[in-house]
């Protein structure tokens, strides 16, 4: 069946009514969408499943207030994963430090080689994998605001009206948003770029 604007608008309102079989139908719908955002917000395929997979269940859970957009839920969802990517980042980031401290030699002494940080035997990540890491990062550390406005017009390339409808503002105020948004994150990704040590080292390696 072709789902339409039309069908989904009907389609969700069943969702509203806790039918999971019209739940399903808009997984499908928006999976491989919100998946390939997901991928782009993570360092690995594995944490974009996870993050794909929180994005459906917070949809379920807050069924009935998700709002719908120029007859589609794709641009709550859109928003929801930036947030769900976000807050998975920090927890990771939470959890190695942990993993960390519990690791670490009370002495002092070599046996710290042997609790070294499992992902340091782990093979170099493919460059993309980490500019995603590093561009997740970035657009964590901007506003909420300024993450809505990124996430709806550029990851999701709605239009400026489909924008304001989302996120229950004027147009204008979209395109002033959006222009901010966009020189802050430049302005995060460049501060990544030159200050994180792994890119640092791999640069200074390549002019030796």
């Amino acid at each position: 069946m072709t789902i339409t604007q039309h069908t989904e608008v009907s389609l969700w309102e069943q969702v509203r009514g806790g039918d999971a079989r019209a739940f399903g139908a808009i997984f499908d719908l928006h999976h491989a969408r919100i998946h390939r955002q997901a991928r782009r917000l993570t360092a690995s395929p594995l944490d974009a499943d996870d993050v794909t997979a929180l994005v459906f269940l917070e949809a379920w859970r807050k069924r009935a207030s998700v709002r719908v957009v120029d007859g589609s839920v794709a641009p709550w969802l859109a928003v929801t994963t930036t947030n769900v990517a976000r807050n998975a980042a920090r927890a990771r980031r939470r959890n190695r430090a942990l993993l960390e401290r519990l690791h670490e030699s009370p002495s002092g002494s070599g046996s710290a080689e042997l609790a070294a940080d499992p992902a340091e035997a782990i093979d170099e990540r493919l460059d993309r994998d980490a500019l995603a890491a590093l561009a997740s990062e970035a657009l964590g550390r901007l506003s909420h605001r300024d993450r809505d406005v990124i996430t709806l017009c550029i990851m999701q390339n709605l239009s400026t009206g489909q924008a304001a409808a989302a996120l229950g503002v004027a147009p204008g105020t979209v395109k002033s948003r959006l222009s901010r948004a966009k020189q802050r994150l430049s302005a995060e990704l460049m501060a990544a770029l030159e200050f994180t040590p792994t890119l640092t080292t791999a640069s200074e390696g390549d002019l030796r």
